[in-house]
């Protein structure tokens, strides 16, 4: 069966930007498998579940293929499932924003930011 390096799968699926990106996240206990922590030489066969924190998102994807270069993209996609739970409604909200120079808000301004901030 086939198998390669945990980080250096990670790579090259593109789940971090770089290897040793991928190698510090298993070092820092931000990756398990099969929910076991992992370190960089876990070795990742097919079917292997992978939990990795990566720039404050936890990814959960299942191995489908073992590649161990990097590929592009659409190649890379196709080497995991991603089981990914879809993100709360209320983190897609917009971010109210203020024109830069606009000074500080009215005081009319500030009842409607906190009556936004306070929505359910």
């Amino acid at each position: 069966m086939e198998a390669t390096r945990l980080d250096r799968w990670m790579w090259a699926v593109r789940l971090t930007k770089t290897r040793p990106d991928a190698a510090a996240a298993c070092r820092g206990g931000h990756v398990r498998v099969n929910g076991k922590p992992a370190k960089p030489a876990t070795p990742v066969h097919p079917g292997d579940e992978i939990r990795a924190r990566v720039h404050d998102v936890t990814r959960i994807v299942e191995v489908v293929r073992v590649i161990q270069r990097r590929v592009g993209a659409a190649d890379a996609a196709t080497c995991y499932l991603d089981r990914t739970p879809a993100p709360p409604p209320e983190a897609l909200l917009p971010v109210p924003r203020r024109e830069r120079g606009a000074g500080r808000p009215t005081k009319r301004e500030r009842r409607v930011l906190d009556q936004f901030r306070q929505l359910p």
